[in-house]
């Protein structure tokens, strides 16, 4: 059992460091890719961009009226932003109009559908949407689920001045194409990655959501109920309570190990996607579908803001689909495993599920309301909440705010961000995590 546990270790490290090392060259939309995207097309004029030193916030905010429209012509001076309650200036103001239709007004319809000189086949390409798969987090029938609505809702929606690519966070990319067929065929390419994830049959079973409360948040109840259960799996005898202990939160460690690894893996992922995004022509959306994840560590809110913060700068909107649909937080035979009666009894097992449902949602809904985009979550319909993102907001006012005098106290800091308008609501940057600078102490 030794030798087989130091086998999987490798091979999740081993997969680790390619992913980081690709993340971190910028492979996913380099090269090749950007150039089949860009190739033939004329280049669109860029919106001017705010140029943002390391003592300064971007915050993009999408104002929308009643029946959900983006609302254009507003001032910086009808904006206002609280970091933590407090009043923040706002240096820095800037609209963008992300929407394809208003491209398209601002160009002319001709315009758009003015072939290359290079090559008449080939239409000048105004609107660039990548599609990225979280296969590392979506069971197997999600995958398919997704796959399904991602080729049908592409062959129905794709307009011929956009250029497509399809990604996945284990590695797939199609590259930026137009053909709907290859499109299709590398959608069809993707499968569940679950490398990091336990089946929930192993004993102990500890996931990364139980091993964040027994190591990090020192839960006595968290490691009473895997003590328990561990004992109910193993049907041990004769072993002390210490050796019991000793073991689950060993295994808590190493679950804790490789859960931060994927988090780390997958946000580097993202990250990488959305800077290589800032490099392209004309409109830039991303579509991540996912089933969410844990994002515990100050790690994980550090690379979260990292990603909101190139995204804002790059003009990129993130849009995400819960590849879950309309889901419950309850645990189903699938999922239960070998429980203890005191478990069962307490529900403690079904308290512990249901904070990780939860939980894993709000990455989802923070990059996209950080960035301007949509969450469609809890509802069934994955066909029709895919088409709603394939359209960005039409205007993304971006405030640039100066951080808090003084060193990063590596915290969590909550925004608040209000707009003088009437019958209007706020979709805006929910905070930003103040990251100490590396080699700071505690």
């Amino acid at each position: 059992m030794k030798h087989r546990t130091t086998r999987l270790q490798k091979r999740i490290r081993a997969h680790a460091l390619m992913a980081c090392w690709a993340a971190a060259s910028g492979s996913f939309l380099g090269g090749t890719l950007l150039a089949q995207g860009t190739k033939d097309a004329p280049a669109a004029e860029q919106a001017p961009k705010i140029q943002v030193s390391v003592n300064e916030l971007l915050v993009p905010v999408v104002v929308r009226d009643k029946s959900g429209r983006a609302v254009g012509g507003l001032t910086k001076d009808q904006f206002q932003v609280f970091d933590r309650g407090k009043l923040r200036s706002i240096v820095g103001f800037h609209i963008e109009s992300r929407s394809s239709e208003v491209l398209a007004s601002d160009v002319g319809q001709s315009e758009l559908a003015q072939p290359s000189d290079a090559n008449p086949q080939t239409r000048a390409v105004r609107r660039f949407i990548v599609i990225l798969f979280d296969n590392r987090h979506m069971e197997e029938a999600e995958v398919l689920r997704a796959r399904a609505v991602g080729t049908k809702v592409l062959d129905e929606a794709q307009g011929k001045e956009d250029a497509v690519a399809v990604l996945s966070t284990s590695g797939l990319n199609s590259g930026f194409i137009k053909d709907r067929v290859k499109l299709a065929d590398a959608i069809g390419k993707i499968q569940a990655a679950n490398l990091y994830r336990q089946t929930g049959r192993e004993c102990p079973a500890i996931d990364y959501s139980l091993a964040d409360q027994i190591v990090n948040q020192r839960s006595e109840l968290a490691l009473e109920s895997a003590i328990q259960n561990y004992e109910t799996c193993a049907n041990l005898v004769g072993v002390t309570r210490a050796m019991t202990a000793s073991m689950v939160e060993s295994v808590a460690r190493r679950a804790l190990e490789l859960g931060d690894q994927d988090v780390r893996v997958t946000l580097s992922v993202v990250r990488a996607v959305v800077r290589e995004m800032g490099t392209l022509p004309g409109d830039r959306s991303l579509i991540l579908i996912s089933s969410g994840f844990l994002t515990p560590t100050a790690e994980a809110m550090t690379l979260k803001s990292q990603i909101m913060d190139v995204a804002a700068s790059a003009s990129v909107t993130i849009n995400v689909l819960d590849a879950r649909g309309l889901y419950t937080a309850e645990i189903d035979a699938s999922q239960q495993g070998v429980t203890s009666t005191s478990a069962m009894l307490t529900g403690a097992d079904s308290a512990a599920h249901r904070s990780k449902a939860a939980g894993s949602e709000n990455v989802m809904a923070e990059l996209a309301g950080g960035t301007g985009g949509t969450f469609f979550h809890n509802n069934n319909d994955l066909a029709g909440g895919l088409r709603t993102l394939l359209s960005s907001p039409e205007y993304v006012y971006v405030l640039e705010c100066p951080l808090p005098e003084g060193k990063p106290d590596g915290s969590y800091h909550r925004l608040n961000v209000k707009v003088a308008a009437k019958n209007v609501t706020i979709q805006a940057r929910a905070g930003y995590f103040a990251a100490k600078p590396a080699g700071a102490r505690n």
